[in-house]
């Protein structure tokens, strides 16, 4: 930048001092500067223009007072000072970057030239130097020969001062207006790397939970019937069979649903093969879970609705992994209850367990409380637990069900046990039922472990009395098949 203005200024003096000369040549000069005063007056008003971008004020302060010198003393250049003055004002305004410096800078040079002019124009009024140039001007006349040639002065110098503001101011708000678009597409080129990085971690996240779902679900029961089939293979080949045919079963699931969750990573269009559970397959899930040993019921309480899509698959996945979470951590004999809950307003499962509460080695629970609107928090689960692989599942159900706008709550129980409870409020926008949404299916018995249904709460159906609690008969269920889950 400084070698190309450098270059160019000293261009312009070349051309000051060559144009003088000229000028001179004419014999339109009488009285022509000293040498001294020429070097002065034209190195100011040219050289200077070499910092004109890095200090335009300076610069041009310096090439008006060599603009000035070369017209005062004599110097007989009558175009490259005035351009070299032009080009200063212009850069005032296209790079000063204090704009009421830039502004208050100008002005001041230009009126300063203007009352200079204007001194010049009066003592030449004064003299007869308007006569001497205009011999055959008449001395009266509706303009006379002063007034002529004031009105060319004042004409010329305003268009003059007036075009280098304008091309100054419309050059800076150019390169600001540049700058600012500039900005704004590194702006959007940031948010827009974000964005693909944020989708692409939750492409991860929700493969990872889908995964997550699949495998730890069926795996913890091949797992548990396996054990339960090597135990019992000598003395009772028949237990070993049903258990084998459960991990049978379980194995066959898992490999359906991981063929499904291949096909919609390859096909995004396509329906997802975990759009077909909802609430509706409660009563499979129970089941299963009573199958793999663990005693289950599952109880439904108030007006049943259909549910969103993503609301009613949330709510399986959450009854999924908590029974998953009961049979690996609620240690053995532990019963376990699904309950689900509809309100005017709201949707509720809930699954309890009377089971022993496990160190946090062996898959921790969080405390009493733990809980929030939105999910689990996560200081819930420990991060030597993390580490050791546990406590994913709790995270999955707070981002499922934060992820449709509802809340979890995982703790345990006064009584012993654990509880998890998940809720999602329901606007009036929460119209589109999932297909698979339907009703509940009933069956009229069912044991039952946990609270008793809350005050104000409708229930589904008669109400059978089972110690201190309430069960609709219509409501409660056998439940069975397959899911997914995982550890706590």
């Amino acid at each position: 930048m400084y070698r190309a203005d450098g270059l160019f200024a000293l261009l312009l003096a070349v051309g000051a001092v060559t144009v003088a000369l000229l000028f001179q040549r004419t014999g339109l000069h009488d009285d022509v500067a000293d040498p001294w005063v020429w070097v002065l007056g034209i190195g100011l008003a040219t050289l200077p223009l070499t910092v004109r971008r890095r200090f335009p004020v300076p610069a041009a302060l310096a090439c008006a007072l060599g603009f000035f010198l070369c017209r005062q003393m004599g110097v007989p250049d009558m175009l490259m000072v005035d351009i070299c003055l032009f080009l200063a004002l212009y850069s005032v305004g296209a790079w000063e970057q204090n704009r009421r410096v830039a502004l208050w800078s100008r002005v001041g040079i230009v009126a300063a030239m203007c009352a200079w002019i204007a001194v010049n124009l009066l003592l030449q009024s004064a003299g007869d130097e308007i006569a001497e140039m205009f011999p055959d001007a008449p001395a009266s006349s509706i303009f006379s020969a002063f007034a002529t040639f004031a009105a060319i002065q004042i004409i010329t110098n305003v268009l003059y001062f007036a075009g280098a503001f304008y091309f100054g101011e419309r050059a800076w708000n150019g390169a600001r207006t540049t700058a600012l678009l500039e900005a704004q597409g590194r702006e959007l080129e940031r948010e827009r790397q974000t964005s693909a990085a944020q989708a692409v971690a939750l492409d991860r996240l929700g493969i990872a939970r889908e995964l997550h779902d699949v495998v730890a679900h069926h795996v913890s029961v091949m797992g548990i019937q396996a054990a339960a089939a090597r135990r019992s293979l000598e003395r009772d080949p028949e237990q070993a069979v049903r258990s084998l045919e459960v991990v049978e079963e379980s194995a066959h699931t898992a490999v359906t649903e991981l063929r499904g969750l291949v096909r919609t990573l390859r096909e995004p269009a396509a329906e997802s093969a975990s759009s077909a559970l909802g609430v509706a397959q409660l009563p499979e899930l129970v089941e299963e879970a009573r199958r793999t040993g663990t005693p289950a019921a599952l109880i439904v309480v108030g007006e049943q609705r259909p549910l969103p899509l993503l609301v009613d698959v949330a709510l399986y996945r959450v009854a999924q992994e908590a029974l998953t979470n009961v049979r690996k951590h609620a240690g053995s004999g532990a019963e376990a209850e699904v309950r689900l809950r509809f309100t005017p307003t709201a949707v509720e499962v809930e699954v309890a367990d009377n089971g022993m509460r496990r160190s946090p080695a062996e898959g921790a629970r969080p405390e009493s409380g733990a809980a929030l609107s939105g999910g689990i928090p996560v200081d819930a689960v420990s991060a030597a637990t993390v580490r050791e692989g546990g406590g994913l599942g709790l995270r999955g159900m707070q981002e499922r069900m934060g992820a449709v706008g509802g809340s979890v709550l995982a703790q345990r129980r006064e009584q012993g046990g654990f509880l998890v409870r998940a809720r999602v409020e329901l606007g009036a926008s929460a119209a589109r039922p999932s297909p698979a949404g339907e009703a509940v299916p009933s069956t009229g018995e069912a044991p039952f472990l946990g609270e008793s249904p809350r005050e104000g709460e409708g229930c589904a159906g008669p109400v059978l009395n089972a110690g201190e609690d309430a069960v609709p008969a219509d409501a409660a269920v056998p439940a069975a098949s397959g899911g997914e889950a995982g550890a706590r």
